[in-house]
């Protein structure tokens, strides 16, 4: 494998940057990991475990390097599933096998859904899709409300709340709105108000990620191979139980991967997941036989 080289990609409303560490030995699929809001930065762990295949990278519209050209506040499932379109498009290399987290599974199972001839597998590891949970009335309120709290307060203590929502064990309670504000002090988050309001999470994508109804019919009909993977440590968490809600929907079992929600991260952003055995679950999916 190569060092990571970097290419730009224009797609409407953004310059995408991605990065390609090509193995030209190799005669499997070309390898994509993909997160949202979670940039290319969040997988180079996960991409030295194979380094027998080409692996891409890269960062999702709004993200890191991957500059807007628009003015739009939000980006959508749909918007993050055409520009993966183009993205692998531009590569060039038949289809791809993809590995998918949180947001960026929600992003791939939409692209699966419109364009299932571009990838033969794709895992998507607790995509947060809120429409799908016995709760979603609460949980989508509770996305609302930290929506709502950073456009009133700013990043800090919205992500103060966003926060306490994804590490909340169990059904989304009714009054998470009204509970006590959490402070962000108390996470190492900034409590003055910079009054920025283009932040990737919890500005751009909260409300139209956890929000996105997903093609089941068309997801069961295409030709990709999809395994919907559910962290051993986040049981119990709105990600988590989302993961087997789709699973649910498209008559599959989830599989089960070590670590949590971030388990593929090796120090990524100063967190530290399970990423050996991470690596080692991943690349067994992607060998089994369907």
């Amino acid at each position: 494998m190569t060092e990571p080289k970097t290419d730009t990609l224009d797609v409407p409303g953004a310059v995408l940057h991605y990065d390609v560490r090509t193995n030209d030995a190799s005669t499997t699929p070309a390898l994509l990991l993909i997160g949202s809001p979670m940039g290319a930065g969040g997988f180079g762990t996960l991409a030295d475990h194979f380094t027998d295949r080409t692996v891409v990278t890269y960062d999702p519209r709004g993200a890191e390097r991957s500059v807007r050209t628009d003015d739009a506040t939000e980006s959508t499932p749909d918007e993050h599933a055409a520009d993966l379109h183009r993205l692998v498009a531009a590569l060039d290399a038949g289809p791809v096998d993809v590995f998918a987290s949180s947001g960026g599974a929600v992003n791939a199972l939409a692209l699966v859904a419109r364009h299932p001839e571009q990838v033969r597998a794709l895992v998507a590891h607790e995509p947060p899709a809120a429409q799908e949970l016995p709760d979603r009335e609460h949980a989508l309120a509770a996305c609302q409300d930290i929506h709502d709290t950073y456009q009133r307060s700013g990043f800090g203590p919205a992500m103060a709340k966003f926060i306490v929502l994804v590490g909340h064990k169990g059904p989304v309670p009714a009054d998470f709105a009204d509970q006590p504000a959490p402070d962000p002090a108390g996470f190492g988050l900034p409590t003055e108000d910079d009054g920025s309001r283009n932040d990737v999470l919890v500005g751009q994508n909260i409300m139209t990620c956890t929000h996105y109804r997903h093609d089941f019919d068309a997801i069961r009909a295409a030709s990709t191979r999809v395994v919907i993977g559910a962290g051993a440590e986040s049981e119990g968490e709105m990600a988590n139980r989302a993961a087997v809600a789709v699973a649910a929907r498209l008559g599959t079992t989830p599989v089960t991967f070590p670590g949590g929600h971030g388990g593929f991260l090796g120090g990524e952003y100063g967190m530290t997941g399970a990423p050996d055995e991470f690596a080692a679950t991943l690349r067994q999916v992607l060998t089994d036989e369907p």
